[in-house]
């Protein structure tokens, strides 16, 4: 039972580092590296038209970068994307850490 347990700590151990290096990696990259390529949007693919969520991965990228108005032209429910993935992501991070603490 008891490496169970152990098992299982070093697997939240493992998450909870890669929770707080996607940020970290994120403001590495530059504000621009999400601009180009293609698309992988179904709706601009089959249909040829946008979505609301085309645009939201570069609008956050360039909102972390403190990029106001380029975020913001990229798609403009960026204002309210980026503060509720923000607040999961903080929530997921705090769940992680007490599972790790109370193991």
């Amino acid at each position: 039972m008891n490496i169970l347990k152990k098992i299982i700590s070093s697997k939240y151990k493992f998450y909870f580092s890669g929770l707080l290096l996607i940020p970290m990696v994120l403001l590495v990259l530059p504000a621009d590296f999400f601009d180009t390529g293609r698309t992988v949007c179904l709706s601009v693919i089959l249909f040829n038209k946008t979505c609301y969520g085309c645009g939201i991965t570069r609008a956050v990228h360039h909102l972390i970068h403190l990029e106001f108005s380029e975020a913001y032209n990229f798609n403009k429910l960026v204002v309210l994307v980026f503060p509720l993935i923000s607040y999961l992501y903080l929530k997921e991070i705090i769940r992680v850490y007490l599972k790790i603490k109370n193991n």
